[in-house]
């Protein structure tokens, strides 16, 4: 048989000491805290390629490599290979901006895929911001799929 159950009532509760910043502990090594981490994200760059914000540079591909990481959810194939992206356009300046559609108006993601697109690109290396541009002309079509997405689905 278990022990039975012990209840203590109180009255009012201490809260938790609050984290103060002079509480941090300095790494080792004495090189102090770097205070914005963001500021050496976006400094980096890709390695190699002239004209790394141009198609083929490592910025550009790094973009494109993170949206063929995202995938339809009603279709397993990525969104790039699917043909949803229209076009890329890198700045010198990692300002990203992509052009896409969606399958129908009507897809069920149509409110969520145009951030989940802005997240990714935007957590590229190198890219500062990401906007996205949602079009519906010209609608997409199964013709606008990679060889590769229409073996997958059994079309080719």
């Amino acid at each position: 048989m278990s022990d039975p159950i012990k209840v203590e009532e109180v009255e009012t509760v201490q809260a938790p000491p609050r984290a103060k910043v002079s509480d941090a502990v300095e790494p080792a090594g004495g090189e102090g805290r770097q205070r914005d981490y963001l500021a050496g994200f976006l400094a980096q760059q890709p390695a190699g390629g002239e004209a790394p914000h141009e198609p083929g540079g490592a910025l550009y591909e790094g973009v494109i490599d993170a949206l063929k990481e995202i995938y339809d959810p009603e279709i397993p194939v990525n969104i790039y290979d699917l043909g949803l992206i229209y076009a890329v356009e890198v700045t010198d300046a990692g300002q990203a901006t992509v052009t896409m559609t969606l399958t129908t108006p009507h897809c069920p993601v149509a409110e969520s895929m145009p951030g989940e697109v802005e997240m990714r690109v935007a957590a590229v290396p190198g890219i500062a911001f990401a906007d996205v541009n949602l079009v519906w002309d010209p609608p997409w079509d199964p013709q606008k799929m990679s060889d590769d997405a229409k073996l997958e689905l059994g079309m080719l």
